[in-house]
């Protein structure tokens, strides 16, 4: 349902005990130009930038409409509002997380570098930093959002740690492997008759229910919240594989530095979209129009070709941010501040939506919750920016960096 990374400036939702955007040294290329001290790879925020957008298009569903969990359609939507969710199904369902998770894995290289820069020992500090971003997950699912997804980030991020000393190669194998196997299991559940939603009727039903208990006050939001967590911990058994097959992806991507001198892998990025535009969608429309999550072999493709999705639009923003590094400034600082920015979504659409706020929950249709949407995220651009130019960290990323390293960091710049 979405996905985050942590970190501090350096990431944003879910931080570690570096600098987690910064390069290996303390220099950073920058095209031709050299910055020193606090420089950080503004492509790889403006990336998660975009990618905390794409996940705010998907998680804002689930916001609105209690139907959105059932994996089944709100009855009252016409034509063109199925139409409108489908294209989220398509465009962004299951590429958004995938794209953040890479991010994530590339960011945890560049805090082990950090760590060893300063001669200091990484594996506590990163403890302590899943720790709190285990803590902060347990709570965005119950008071905010139970599509969260940074409790499962802290638990992979155990994982991660464990074979941080994989080669890039055996790491994308082993990538490749678990995507291969996830897509096999839920291929074969779909060939026995396994489905995700077998009696539509009772997940209407349930669907009302939600939607009107989301529309009810904060005792009725967290009680729906805490009945919505079994069945969001079994979506986790296909979401958090795969997220951890981007964590390795984006670990080899880091040991090769890629993104610190995108301009010198032009043909790598034109070969990410040449294949992974025809292969991405073609399997997106076959998720998309099989209905999504609630079809299994629909599933099943989009498992195996999403990645490819994610692979190329990763490319051609990146290409962009290189052409128009502009671009890449104006999304940078929501990307630096994106745990910060994570939490405030889920929290401005629990006011927007539920009963807590304005109680919009079954009444916007799909095209409506998705502008809401992006004037949520245009309006933290915005914020970002300003915040950035005078602090050095977002307030979430500042309060997990000083639990991370047991002192408060300077925040004014």
């Amino acid at each position: 349902m979405n996905a985050l990374r942590p970190d501090r400036q350096a990431q944003g939702r879910p931080g570690s005990s570096s600098d987690d955007t910064r390069t290996n040294d303390d220099t950073q290329t920058r095209g031709d130009t050299q910055t020193r001290g606090d420089a950080r790879i503004d492509v790889v925020d403006a990336l998660r930038g975009i990618a905390l957008l794409l996940i705010l298009l998907v998680n804002v569903a689930f916001f609105s409409s209690g139907f959105a969990f059932q994996l089944v359609a709100d009855p009252a939507y016409g034509a063109l509002d199925r139409l409108v969710a489908g294209a989220v199904e398509l465009l962004f369902a299951m590429k958004a997380y995938l794209l953040f998770s890479f991010l994530f894995g590339y960011s945890f290289t560049l805090q082990l570098d950090s760590a060893t820069r300063r001669g200091a020992a990484f594996g506590p500090s990163f403890l302590r930093r899943l720790s709190g971003l285990f803590v902060l997950g347990a709570l965005h699912a119950v008071l905010l959002f139970h599509g969260d997804i940074l409790t499962t980030y802290a638990l992979l991020g155990l994982a991660l740690l464990a074979v941080r000393r994989i080669e890039p190669r055996t790491a994308l194998f082993a990538a490749a492997a678990i995507v291969g196997v996830i897509a096999f299991v839920v291929g074969l559940a779909a060939v026995l008759g396994a489905t995700v939603v077998p009696d539509e009727a009772a997940a209407l039903a349930a669907g009302a229910r939600s939607t009107e208990a989301l529309r009810g006050g904060f005792g009725d939001v967290i009680l729906e919240h805490l009945r919505s967590l079994p069945a969001m911990l079994g979506g986790l058994a296909v979401q958090g594989p795969l997220a951890f097959a981007a964590f390795l992806l984006g670990l080899a991507a880091g040991k090769h530095r890629m993104l610190a001198a995108v301009h010198t892998h032009e043909n790598l990025l034109r070969r990410c979209e040449r294949v992974g535009y025809p292969v991405g969608l073609a399997g997106a429309t076959v998720f998309a129009v099989g209905g999504g999550t609630a079809n299994l072999t629909g599933l099943m493709v989009s498992i195996l070709t999403a990645p490819f999705l994610a692979a190329a639009y990763a490319a051609t923003l990146l290409r962009l941010f290189t052409r128009r590094p502009r671009v890449a400034n104006a999304l940078a600082p929501a990307g630096r501040m994106a745990l910060t920015n994570y939490l405030g979504q889920s929290l401005i659409c629990v006011l927007v939506f539920t009963g807590v706020g304005l109680g919009l929950a079954g009444h916007t249709s799909p095209a409506q919750t998705q502008l809401i949407a992006l004037t949520l995220f245009v309006v933290q651009a915005v914020a970002s920016s300003w915040w950035i130019r005078r602090y050095r960290y977002g307030p979430v990323e500042w309060a997990l960096r000083a639990w991370t390293h047991r002192k408060r960091p300077a925040m004014r710049r």
